[in-house]
Parts: structure tokens; sequence; C-alpha cells
């Protein structure tokens, strides 16, 4: 065959293969849409969520499932106008093939109709309100997160089981999040023979809790707290140095003593118990591994906002290798996702539900000092906990949503 005709031939070739190849080949990178609180009261938590989705993408050299992978970071400042627009945006003139992020129950809320509309397939690693994966369930949405009432239905029944407290006042943002925190502690908490005597409900972004410290009840045998962000910052100082640590031990919501804040914190928050997903101190290869690549990369221990953020980028990935890489078939790329299961995150095995919602462990942590540092310790574990906890689906969802009110404070 002479020079002429073998040009030819693989010019027919590379013609073919071009024609039998996925279209999704001709299109470039998969564009994913990241929202996260860049500024404003948020940033640092926005940082914890950039760096840990960040992190897994660049362990995969920036690609999934072949494909080159370009990440469009919007900062939502933590407001659910802003996080609207921000989604529009991504949506509408970036043309990405998926979004994640999103930080305040108030954002998902707020997201949610946008995205059935708009029928993006969307994962929320952070936001936990919790009726997007219950009685108002959001068809292109995927929670690789959790309900922000999961953690605390275990914990409300350890916590009189095993504590042994009978009766708690509870301190926590008033909104979305702090309000289901509350509501599924005090439900399980009150069935296990509890009393909530009194319900505090500082306003978002409080950082003097001067008001509500001289009202809580010296009588009860513990305060149950849930800050987030900047208020998770100041309030175990505030609350030492009111006197109240000694008398009320302080136990609560997660997000009040994340890592996200411990590195803040000194001795005020030494003997804080709390419940939830992740803590940097879970004792597995799988966690020490991440918590060692995390810290040599960002000079810190990864966070709850870490290590969900970065799961997520993983659950895009393995979304995407299911449907070999054609995530433009949004309807397949959102069965993939939902067919999704980690065996082995830092965080441990975590599968969804017939809701989307993930079935994962639940861990009881306590803040102890280890090497002039502050962890998590883990004291107990609660294995693969359903956002439903104990209760059957069908029961549970012909109650209220939990929220500021329900359940009732009838011991207040």
């Amino acid at each position: 065959m002479n020079k002429k005709l073998i040009v030819s031939f693989l010019a027919i070739v590379a013609l073919l293969i071009a024609g039998l190849s996925p279209g999704w080949a001709q299109k470039g990178p998969i564009k994913i849409g990241f929202l996260a609180p860049v500024t404003g009261g948020g940033a640092a938590v926005g940082k914890d969520m950039t760096s840990g989705f960040m992190m897994y993408l660049e362990e995969n050299g920036s690609q999934f499932a072949g494909r080159k992978v370009e990440v469009i970071v919007e900062d939502t400042q933590g407001d659910p106008a802003q996080a609207l627009t921000k989604l529009r945006k991504l949506v509408e003139s970036d043309k990405v093939q998926v979004v994640a992020g999103a930080f305040l129950a108030s954002e998902g809320y707020a997201l949610a109709p946008k995205i059935d509309e708009y029928q993006i397939p969307t994962l929320f690693p952070v936001v936990s309100a919790d009726d997007l994966t219950q009685r108002k369930p959001v068809k292109w949405l995927v929670r690789t997160g959790w309900t922000s009432s999961q953690p605390n239905q275990p914990f409300g029944e350890y916590v009189a089981k095993t504590l042994g407290y009978k009766k708690i006042v509870t301190i926590a943002m008033d909104y979305a999040f702090g309000w289901e925190q509350v509501a599924g502690f005090q439900r399980t908490f009150e069935e296990a023979g509890g009393q909530i005597v009194q319900k505090l409900w500082p306003p978002l972004g409080t950082t003097d809790f001067g008001p509500f410290l001289a009202q809580i009840k010296r009588d009860a045998d513990a305060v149950f707290a849930v800050m987030v962000a900047a208020s998770a910052l100041r309030f175990p100082k505030q609350y030492q140095d009111a006197g109240l640590k000694a008398r009320l031990p302080l136990i609560g919501g997660g997000t009040t003593f994340d890592e996200f804040v411990l590195p803040s914190l000194g001795d005020e928050a030494i003997g804080a118990i709390t419940a939830l997903i992740y803590s940097a101190a879970i004792d597995t290869p799988v966690n020490k591994r991440f918590v060692k690549e995390y810290r040599a990369k960002y000079g810190k221990v990864p966070s709850y906002y870490s290590e969900t953020c970065y799961t997520a980028a993983r659950w895009i990935n393995e979304g995407a290798k299911a449907v070999g890489g054609n995530v433009e078939d949004r309807e397949k790329f959102l069965a993939a996702l939902r067919k999704v299961e980690i065996p082995d995150a830092p965080r441990g095995a975590i599968k969804l539900d017939a809701y989307g919602h993930p079935i994962q462990n639940i861990y009881v942590r306590k803040v102890e000092k280890k090497d002039g540092e502050l962890w998590n310790t883990v004291i107990h574990t609660f294995p693969s906990v359903s956002q439903f906890w104990k209760y059957k689906p069908e029961e549970f969802l012909k109650q209220p949503v939990y929220d500021r009110n329900y359940p009732a404070c009838k011991y207040c």
C-alpha cells in the first residue's frame, strides 16, 4: 500500500471513529456549578466547602469519567436571593451540566423550585432542610449530606438514656436549621422520658448572647445549643464567661463544635458533646488518610463541610462514570446519581433511601484536647441511620414538619 493510500485510509478510519464516538466527546469539559458563601459571615465555611470539593477533583487529575472538569464557583453570601441569582447564571449563561453546594437551609428551600424548573441535576452536601427529601421532595435534587434532624433524633435518646439528663434548655439560631435540629432532639428526648423546659431563639448571625444567657433556667440538667458560622465562634466563650459551663453541661448540634470552629476555641469547648455525620477523629484508614492529606494541603483539620463536599465531588464522578461520561443526558445522569453508593467515604458507608437522602452513621462526639489540639473524639456510633430514625416513613410523613413550634414545648 503506497503512502497516499495509507494516509487516505487513516483519514477514513478517523472519520468513522469520530462518527461513532458518543456525542459528549465533542462537547468539551463537564461543567459544574458550585455554590458557596465566599464572602460574608459564612465565608470560612465556604472556604472549607470549596477546599473539600476541589481536593477530590485535583486527586483525580481534574477529570471525571475520562472528561476534563471545569468548576465555576459562585458566591451566595449565605443569602437565598443571591443563591437564586447565581443558580440562574450557572444554568442559563454558563450552561453547567450539574450544580452542587449551597450553605443554609433557607437557601435550599429557595433554590428547590428553580432546580426542578431548570431540570438540572443538583447535589446538596451541606443544605440540611428536612422537607427537601421528605414531604416536598425535589425531583432533580440528590442530597449527599444530611437532614437537620437526622443526627439529633438518635442523640435525643442517647442524652436521656445514656447521659441521664432529665431537663434540658435549648438555645438555637432562629431559622429552619435551628428549628429542625431542636425539634428532632426534643421528640426523641421526650419520648425517652426527658423534658425540654425552655427554648431560646437568638437571631441568625447573633454574636452577643448576653441577653439570652441571662434567661437560661438554672435548674436544668444541661443546655442544648445549635450555632453556625460566626455564632459558633462566640457562643462557647460567652457561655463559660457567664458562669454557666460549671453548672450546666453543654451539648448540642454538631455544627456548634465542628472542626471548622474548634481551632478558634480554647478550653471553654472541652467536654461539649454533640452529634453529627462526621468527625475528623473517626478511626478508620480512609479517614486518617483524608485528614492527613487535607491537613498537608490546607494546613488545618477537615471540617464536616470539607468532608461532605469532598464526597459530593466523588458522587458526581461515580454518577458520570455510570453513564459513560454522557452527563448531557440529564435524565440518565440523575438516575445514575440516585443509584450511587459509597462504601468507604471518610465519614463511612453511604447509600440513598427511596427519597434521595443518605442512610449513614451518626457519631456522638466529645471535645477533648490531644497534643495541644481540640478534637471531636467519637464516644458512640449509631450505624446506618435513616432520616426517619426508628419511625416508619409513612407514619413519620403524616406528622407536621419539624419547626419552631412543633413539637410543642409542653414543659416550658
